[in-house]
């Protein structure tokens, strides 16, 4: 099984990049520049990835479509 990896980076509220880049395991094909939701905990990751011991911390489960700011 190949998977794709991505480096990411967490963002504060308005979209400014903050704290340090970490590569993630993507399984939502994701792209350069889209905003995701990343689980970055070992046990969901491998859930997310159905291998219960895979020496997996950080996946890309979801592409955000939109941002609503109240």
């Amino acid at each position: 099984m190949f998977l794709k990896l991505l480096i990411v980076q967490p963002l504060t509220g308005e979209g400014v990049p903050t704290g340090r880049p970490t590569i993630a395991v993507d399984v939502v094909d994701a792209g350069v520049g889209d905003h995701v939701l990343v689980v970055d905990e070992g046990n969901s990751a491998a859930q997310a990835l159905a291998q219960p011991r895979g020496p997996v911390r950080t996946v890309v489960v979801g592409v955000v479509d939109e941002v609503a700011r109240d």
